[in-house]
């Protein structure tokens, strides 16, 4: 019998690591699992792939666990949806007690909308209430400013690709060379393709990337 088809419609991208697109494993139709390198790493970006749409009214959530056996040890990090298609976390904890690496395994399931509304806020509010408990927390709120740099970077990198491939469209009713600047989608296609290969080869290149 033919191996089960994994749906692809996230992608994971720790720090430093290739991006992961394939689940290790599906629970349900709308649950999956991610196994993670055993490496040390401080961010999770967790993304929607292009052209995923999740169904109305859901949004996923994301969890994560270093003893995926136990389904109680998942925490929420957050969520990603319609409007916020990605999202980086903060992770931290990369030890045990006794010094080894963790494993971190990450959950990502379509739930309903409210209800990882209802989490995210539930998680802002005990996060002001963190900072005593910060050294032993496993999952930590990121800063603004990681995510804003990160995302700056992204997109820089996707201005700079596609500036070149961009052209005018007429208004209608319009006169002269007035028009709508527009950038064909199979550029933005190139795009992708060249981005995720230069992370799978080089994760760090954004990091790099010149202001």
């Amino acid at each position: 019998m033919a191996a089960q088809t994994l749906p692809q419609l996230f992608g994971v991208v720790p720090t430093g690591c290739p991006v992961i697109t394939t689940p290790t494993t599906a629970i349900s139709e709308t649950s999956f699992i991610y196994t993670l390198p055993t490496r040390s790493f401080s961010h999770i970006v967790v993304f929607l792939l292009p052209g995923i749409a999740l169904p109305p009214d859901t949004a996923a959530a994301v969890y994560i666990s270093s003893t995926p056996q136990n389904p109680a040890s998942f925490k929420f990090l957050g969520g990603i949806g319609q409007g916020k298609e990605s999202a980086i976390f903060k992770v931290g904890g990369a030890e045990n007690n006794g010094g080894e690496q963790l494993s971190y395994t990450l959950g990502v399931s379509v739930e309903p909308a409210a209800s990882v509304a209802a989490q995210m806020s539930a998680l802002q509010s005990s996060s002001s209430n963190a900072d005593a408990n910060r050294s032993t927390a496993l999952v930590t709120v990121p800063k603004p400013s990681d995510t804003v740099i990160l995302a700056q970077k992204i997109i820089k990198n996707a201005f700079n690709f596609l500036a070149s491939f961009s052209g005018n469209v007429p208004v209608p009713g319009g006169s002269g060379t007035a028009g709508v600047e527009v950038v064909p989608l199979k550029a933005f296609e190139d795009w992708w393709r060249k981005f995720e290969g230069k992370i799978k080869n080089d994760p760090r290149f954004l990091e790099r990337d010149g202001d």
